[in-house]
């Protein structure tokens, strides 16, 4: 519901395609800042005048920071604006690229950093954005675009990271993320309207301090295990404080208000499975991205090494956000005829297949850059398919946390994949040169251990539910007087349906009745108690909610509204014919006569 400082936006809305270029940019430049120091790390300690280990806090400060940002901006945007909060993101990372370029010096170089990770969280916000503008014939292929750009942000930012350090000073790489993410802020906010979908409450900062800590700890064990050592004490420390924080943070999270994550939502099987998977597809998207440079810039001298230059390697991996890039409406078509199950499960068995194949089409560059964009295919069907499966989970009002927390797994995912590549290349390496180079042998067992990643995701997709669009959950009834016309490109009205000790309504009716007392439509809850229905043309309308046993909840919807603040609820009544409270400013009572004559049935609906 729109907010009474932010009027609705009445004037002419963008175009699909602009709505999706614009978002899919953005999320492309924020996903790009990632990777975009990768090729500068072995120069970071001389450029910042520090050792390699304090230098690598470069890297690790973007991910930290994008890893505590993304939840907790998925919330704010679900609660004040979308748009909103996007902008606030893409003004962080402009302020970031800024700071990077202009210091030789390493604590700002990290503020800036950790400035850029923020912006990770475009991503999740631009799904939220698009299913709340695009009509549902373009949203398919919009989502499964912008979930990819996660994927073709890393295989694009290292060639053209690369290509820039080539023929520039390291500082133009941030100089040229700030102009991006600038073009990014001003297209967003000339462009993107803001969504009206608003969740309310209050923000949860005891949960947004309490995942932090958590997440910090845990990414830190992952990310600088290898370099700590595994057994160490700083290792088993940030191990241990992660798991103290979060599993308070839990307790937590079950107790307050309006959490900052759902987790009674969170735990049902078609959100907690795609959340899940997210986890092993991020470690199969990003081994690639970690094991093959590493193969291609290594020495002839050792026997299996290409010996290419960074410039020459980064456009060999090229061909794999390419490829994520064009397929991107190929998985909208899959899911749109398949469903998303059928498109993720089809991306699971391409990955696992090309890691497979891999291990044996390691001596030419050709075949690398072959592997390479087969991996791109399968990651694009996959992501592309996560967001959709979520999106069809959960309430409208959620959709910018629940995104947040599912490119949260994916970021863990990736994580992973650099500690496991970090512990397995390091353990069988040669000596060439003068320097230590990964084995041929570890580099193939990388390699199935990817693969092995993707097969374990294949299996746990078996078990995700199939969920119908929301649009798919209207019945629509016949009016009882002249018939009229679709109402074509009004948002869905949505909402959910609880009972009173707060599990979800599942099998209650919604009904809504007309200004004239006809019923327009008629929908059935989901098992999560969320609803969509059509209200026609006729927006304002008296919504029913039912179910047998229970007492019947009403409340009136107000022109232009297209979510309710809150759920309704449903009492246990011993009279199905009980009265139907109205809640609301002014609490009244309508009779169950009032509610019949209005043409729903009190009784079950």
């Amino acid at each position: 519901m729109a907010h009474a400082d932010e009027p609705e936006q009445t004037g002419t809305r963008p175009s699909p395609a602009l709505v999706v270029t614009v978002l899919s940019s953005v999320g492309l430049v924020a996903s790009l800042c990632m990777t975009l120091v990768v090729p500068l790390v072995p120069q970071l300690p001389q450029l910042l005048s520090t050792t390699t280990a304090t230098a690598s806090w470069v890297i690790t400060a973007t991910l930290l920071a994008g890893a505590v940002a993304t939840p907790i901006a998925g919330r704010l945007g679900d609660m004040i604006g979308k748009r909103r909060v996007l902008v606030a993101t893409l003004g962080l990372l402009v302020a970031g690229s800024v700071l990077c370029a202009v210091t030789d010096d390493l604590v700002p170089v990290l503020i800036g950093r950790s400035l850029q990770g923020v912006a990770v969280s475009a991503v999740p916000l631009g799904i939220s954005l698009m299913r709340d503008t695009l009509p549902p014939a373009r949203l398919g292929s919009g989502i499964a675009l912008m979930s990819a750009t996660l994927g073709i942000g890393g295989g694009l930012g290292l060639p053209l990271a690369a290509v820039i350090v080539e023929i520039a000073d390291w500082h133009a790489l941030f100089w040229v993320a700030g102009g991006l993410g600038l073009a990014g802020l001003l297209l967003v906010a000339l462009v993107i309207p803001e969504s009206s979908t608003r969740s309310g409450g209050r923000f949860d900062a005891g949960g947004a301090i309490g995942l932090s800590i958590g997440l910090i700890g845990l990414l830190l064990a992952v990310s600088k295990g290898g370099e700590w050592g595994w057994g160490s004490a700083a290792t088993l420390s940030s191990a241990g404080v992660a798991v103290v924080a979060l599993v308070a943070w839990g307790f937590y999270e079950l107790r307050v208000r309006d959490p900052l994550v759902d987790l009674r939502l969170n735990v049902r099987r078609a959100v907690l499975l795609p959340n899940l998977i997210s986890i092993p597809v991020g470690v199969a998207m990003f081994t690639g991205m970690v094991v093959f440079p590493q193969l291609l810039s290594a020495p002839v001298a050792s026997g299996h090494g290409l010996g290419l230059t960074l410039l020459v390697a980064g456009l060999t991996l090229a061909p794999n956000g390419i490829v994520m890039m064009l397929m991107s409406p190929v998985t909208a078509r899959i899911s749109a005829r398949w469903g998303p199950r059928a498109s993720l499960r089809i991306g699971l068995v391409i990955i696992g297949v090309a890691y497979a194949a891999g291990t044996m089409l390691l001596s030419e560059a050709w075949q690398i850059s072959l592997v390479i964009a087969v991996i791109g295919a399968g990651v694009a069907l996959a992501y592309g398919s996560l967001p959709a499966l979520i999106m069809r989970a959960v309430p409208t009002t959620r959709t910018a946390a629940a995104n947040g927390l599912n490119t949260l797994m994916r970021s863990i995912g990736t994580s992973t994949a650099s500690a496991v590549a970090a512990v397995v290349l390091g353990a069988s390496t040669v000596r060439v040169e003068g320097s230590l180079v990964p084995s041929l042998g570890a580099i193939q067992t990388t390699l199935l251990i990817a693969a092995g990643c993707a097969l374990l995701a294949l299996v746990v997709s078996l078990a995700v539910p199939n969920l119908p669009e929301p649009s798919e959950h209207v019945e629509q009834i016949e009016p009882i007087g002249p018939a009229e016309s679709p109402h074509d490109g009004a948002p869905l009205l949505r909402g959910r349906v609880l009972h009173d000790h707060g599990g979800p309504a599942a099998g209650a009716r919604v009904t809504l009745v007309g200004n004239d007392g006809r019923q327009l439509a008629v929908t059935p809850v989901d098992p999560d108690g969320a609803f969509a229905a059509d209200p026609g043309p006729d927006r304002p309308v008296l919504l029913i909610a039912g179910l047998a046993g229970a007492r019947p909840t009403a409340v009136h919807v107000a022109p232009g509204q297209d979510t309710l603040e809150h759920p309704l609820v449903l009492a246990r009544a011993a009279d199905p014919l009980a009265a139907v409270t109205r809640p609301g400013p002014e609490l009244t009572e309508i009779s169950s006569a009032e509610c019949t004559s209005a043409g729903c049935t009190p009784r079950g609906l």
